[in-house]
């Protein structure tokens, strides 16, 4: 029988005591539970959209994955979390124009960065509509601009808050079209249509899928939406590319960020699993009702996404000097 030497008894007996540790080691990342921090309250469409998503990405990866609220501070609570969470996959954010793209450009003093994050996978976005009462003597986007531009007064238009999207892209059209405008504030989109309902408010640039039935009945009418190409689920309203503003193709996005050092190895893994949710029929079915459609692809989707977001709303906010504390 060979002999062995001290310095290979020393090595087998380290192995053996590594193996026993290593193997869990691995049922335990399998195992471990994924968080999907949302930065809003439970009960709005987001929370409700990652809910779903998050069934779907638990039945992909064999693996629980749970949604956990933190809201506050227009989502830099539940971001700042994520930007500090362990880098191993196990908690993601739910990210979006707001919490990432808006609140980077705007805030000086924000306790985040972009290069805390690193993308996993884009889910959807959803565009704005260019939406005015009935009465409003406009039946499309050129004779929209006729009218706004021969008032003697500015057109207020109805905005979720300074730096909010709906706040920004209402500077651009102005600019872009030609005529002045005056934002008014407003807690919520609920709150806002019904301004717009009565008229209190001339413009309002809600989801088309928020006040498609309004539009229905006759009280509202949607002259325009900032996507690409035309909605499958609304393919009577045209664009505003093709109405003559391709400088106005504008949206808002949902999307997956894990903190900045995750290894490539599990961000795949979840970029594949997200993927996979975003082709579920209950899915699109919500997307659907919503108004969003679908946006996935490689985490290069999601940075490419990011960098359009600088060039699109970062002018807008430099020339307008627009800050937030």
């Amino acid at each position: 029988m060979p002999r062995i030497s001290r310095r290979q008894a020393t090595i087998l007996i380290a192995g053996a005591l590594v193996a026993p540790l290593a193997a869990p080691a691995i049922v335990r990342a399998r195992s471990q539970t994924i968080f999907i921090i949302v930065p809003y309250a439970p009960g709005g469409s987001i929370d409700s959209l990652m809910r779903s998503i998050a069934k779907a990405m638990a039945e992909t990866l064999d693996q629980p994955v749970l949604v956990d609220n933190k809201p506050g501070a227009n989502g830099i609570v539940g971001s700042q979390y994520v930007a500090r969470a362990p880098k191993d996959g196990s908690v993601l954010l739910a990210s979006g124009t707001g919490p990432i793209s808006l609140n980077i450009l705007l805030r000086k003093n924000l306790p985040y960065k972009l290069e805390d994050f690193a993308s996993v996978a884009m889910l959807c976005n959803g565009p704005l509509s260019l939406t005015v009462n009935a009465r409003t003597p406009a039946a499309d986007v050129k004779s929209f601009v006729t009218y706004a531009k021969g008032r003697d007064k500015p057109l207020f238009y109805a905005t979720l808050g300074p730096g909010s999207v709906t706040h920004l892209f209402g500077i651009m059209m102005g600019k872009s079209m030609g005529f002045a405008v005056t934002e008014v504030a407003y807690r919520n989109n609920p709150a806002s249509i019904m301004e717009t309902l009565s008229g209190e408010c001339d413009l309002n640039f809600a989801t088309p899928a928020a006040v498609i039935e309004h539009a229905r009945g006759g009280q509202l009418r949607i002259l325009a939406v900032s996507a690409e190409k035309r909605m499958a689920s609304f393919p009577e309203i045209p664009t505003l590319a093709e109405s003559g503003y391709p400088d106005l193709t504008a949206s808002f996005w949902t999307a997956l960020h894990a903190p900045a050092g995750t290894p490539r190895d599990v961000i795949a893994r979840l970029n594949a699993a997200a993927n996979a949710a975003m082709q579920k029929s209950e899915i699109a079915k919500q997307l659907d009702t919503d108004g969003l459609m679908v946006d996935t692809g490689a985490p290069e989707r999601l940075d490419a996404q990011l960098t359009k977001d600088a060039a699109l709303w970062g002018p807008v906010i430099k020339a307008q000097n627009i800050a937030l504390e």
